[in-house]
């Protein structure tokens, strides 16, 4: 199944609701980054978050960033994704290991740890929005959930799963982001709670071959669900020789100078996608130039 998002709505508009797909750009990030199974599973899920909130944004342009900083020894994982359906993301430690917890599942929580998630919606303006609360449980989706009701004040249900193989292969990842609007009756809230309280294992649901469609309609069939648009996921970086030269001259040029002295060429990795650009000493006088150019 290729990756892709749903959007519906229900209840007369008063619940929006969004599901995905994700295995395959999940498996893209593991290979680039070469991540452990739990570092897979946190990044993953955030990489899951990510693109579904990315599609809630309005502009072509607009891009939303979810930072998580934790003190556990994963400690960090950075997503970026936009309003079409790319999504990129690394982690810090992709080579953390810790045994399972104490449900024999992947420890997320654990290797996060106590920290704090940043949302920074970029849309165009001279200053971004920022929105930082605490994790609440390093579990991610707990603390997307969390997000959303203290920072945006919209009560959400949010689910995100990462099903890893014996091969320790990404093979099943997914998510699901049902929100109440401002208008929702309390009846409408008792009716949803209770759906979702059915929903145990969103991975468990995807391995039996429900599509986000379905997986939709199992939460919100009973409630007027009605199916809005489908678009494609992918995992995507726009990094560029360009972007990555202009970074480089961003240092300084007391630190291109250094770098030129040692006359050696350079190496520089994105850290989202592993592409790899090198620089001879040559390119840094032609970058030393214009960063000194009044």
């Amino acid at each position: 199944m290729s990756d892709y998002l749903v959007r519906a709505t229900a209840a007369d508009h008063g619940i929006r609701a969004f599901a995905v797909t994700t295995r395959n750009l999940v498996e893209h990030a593991r290979q680039i980054h070469n991540t452990s199974p739990v570092a897979t599973a946190a990044l993953g899920r955030l990489l899951t978050a990510g693109v579904m909130m990315g599609s809630m944004m309005k502009g072509d342009d607009d891009l939303i960033t979810l930072q998580i900083k934790g003190d556990g020894p994963i400690q960090g994982i950075v997503v970026t994704a936009d309003s079409h359906g790319k999504v990129k993301g690394y982690v810090y430690n992709p080579e953390v290991l810790l045994h399972a917890n104490a449900k024999g599942k992947l420890d997320v929580a654990g290797a996060v740890g106590q920290g704090e998630l940043r949302v920074i919606r970029d849309t165009g303006l001279k200053d971004p929005y920022v929105g930082t609360v605490q994790l609440v449980s390093g579990e991610i989706a707990e603390d997307i959930t969390y997000y959303f009701a203290s920072s945006e004040q919209i009560p959400s249900a949010v689910a995100l799963g990462v099903l890893m193989d014996r091969a320790n292969f990404v093979k099943q990842a997914g998510g699901l982001i049902i929100q109440l609007m401002p208008f929702a009756s309390d009846e409408l809230v008792e009716k949803l709670e209770a759906k979702i309280a059915q929903l145990t294992s969103l991975t468990s649901l995807l391995d039996q071959g429900m599509t986000p469609e379905q997986i939709l309609e199992f939460v919100l069939g009973d409630l007027g669900l009605e199916i809005m648009d489908k678009m494609p996921l992918e995992f995507s970086c726009n990094c560029s020789r360009e972007r990555v030269e202009k970074a480089v001259i961003t240092t300084g040029a007391k630190e291109l100078q250094d770098m030129i002295d040692e006359g050696k060429s350079i190496e520089v990795n994105c850290h989202f996608c592993g592409e790899k650009y090198e620089f001879s000493v040559e390119d840094l006088k032609q970058m030393l130039k214009r960063a000194v150019r009044p």
